[in-house]
């Protein structure tokens, strides 16, 4: 089971947040991404864990860019040649154009505005937009030593961070998490996590997430043996640092513009902590808007 969620999970994190179409480029059928449109357009896509561009002429022919070594090892920025005859006439200095995306596209994004006064860049520069939930639920607590399976209520709030789409598919969140003890299970603790969401369904309506947390840092209470006057107990407290890479899963559910109701069933598995041979109970409900 842990495999299975792992295999879903990495695949999921190739997942673009940009429209893709399928294009045939020197008889190959190749799905790219449109970055920007004009005079000149950039298409791009990761193909085999490579960064590949394309440039787009206005008659649709559509050229690579490409960056090859000859024997030497020496790099022979076949892109720069390409680039000069497309926009010959240009006065734009090329010597120090890397092939990365944000040059191409600023690059192009120059090109197009000599050539139409009226361009307007289509390219999404990301900035920093919040999002804030609140929520409630139970849990087993997986990760602890639990005989008798108790269930705990739980309260916590998140912070969720991400950059120019109402509808994030990429996102990192704070989050502080607090459980209470109660007379058959007196173990409570306070966590504050940092982690990674991906959201793998993202309609207006509904969206289906995965949330990946990979550092803690908790402040727990915890009744324990007293070596010293067996069968008694003493509580003791302890902080802790940990990185334990969990995994779960969560849904919105659209109310409005900007609200939702969230669910979650967290704390499925973890990479590095093990599993306390119950099964995992961690469920939560809540309360998500946009700041």
């Amino acid at each position: 089971m842990k495999r299975f969620f792992l295999i879903i999970s990495v695949l999921l994190m190739f997942i673009q947040l940009k429209a893709q179409e399928t294009y045939t480029v020197n008889g190959q059928d190749l799905v790219l991404k449109t970055e920007v449109e004009g005079e000149l357009d950039l298409l791009w896509n990761i193909i085999n864990n490579q960064y590949r561009y394309f440039v787009r002429t206005s008659d649709g022919n559509i050229i690579e860019l490409t960056n090859t070594k000859d024997t030497y090892n020496n790099y022979q920025e076949e892109y720069k040649a390409v680039l000069a005859e497309l926009t010959s006439g240009s006065t734009f200095d090329m010597k120090k154009l890397s092939l990365t995306l944000f040059e191409l596209r600023d690059f192009l994004d120059k090109y197009n505005k000599t050539k139409d006064s009226n361009y307007t860049s289509n390219a999404t520069f990301d900035k920093i937009q919040l999002r804030t939930a609140i929520f409630g639920g139970i849990t087993n607590h997986p990760f602890v030593d639990n005989p008798e399976n108790i269930k705990t209520t739980l309260i916590g709030a998140e912070l969720e961070i991400f950059g120019t789409s109402d509808i994030p598919r990429h996102s990192g969140y704070i989050q502080l998490r607090n459980t209470f003890e109660n007379n058959d299970f007196e173990f409570k603790t306070t966590e504050i996590s940092l982690g990674y969401r991906l959201r793998f369904i993202k309609t207006k309506a509904l969206n289906v997430f995965g949330n990946f947390t990979f550092a803690t840092l908790s402040f727990t209470s915890a009744q324990v043996p007293d070596l010293n006057n067996l069968p008694a107990t003493v509580k003791e407290s302890a902080t802790s640092f940990d990185v334990p890479l969990i995994f779960g899963l969560g849904a919105d559910i659209r109310v409005s513009e900007g609200h939702f109701i969230t669910l979650g069933y967290n704390e499925l598995f973890a990479l590095l902590i093990d599993n306390q041979s119950n099964f995992p109970i961690d469920f939560t409900l809540g309360y998500r808007f946009n700041l």
